[in-house]
């Protein structure tokens, strides 16, 4: 289920993302996208970082809403 007013969207900028909310990193790198961390994340969206690595449209779904618990509930 999607949340109406969810922060976070797939097609947001890696970079920023975590520049705005650091926490949201150690989801990332749960997930395997070490790319937090490279260049790569200058310009990559979190849905095109979860794509080269692997995630299905509904794991990356998935890890959108985590990283929204994150920002919402500073977990």
């Amino acid at each position: 289920m999607k949340k109406q007013n969810s922060k976070l969207q797939k097609n947001m900028n890696l970079a920023e993302v975590v520049f705005k909310y650091p926490a949201v990193a150690e989801v990332l790198l749960d997930h395997g996208l070490h790319c937090v961390g490279c260049m790569a994340n200058s310009f990559d969206t979190i849905e095109m970082g979860a794509k080269v690595h692997g995630m299905s449209d509904e794991e990356i779904a998935e890890l959108v809403e985590r990283l929204n618990e994150v920002v919402e509930y500073k977990e």
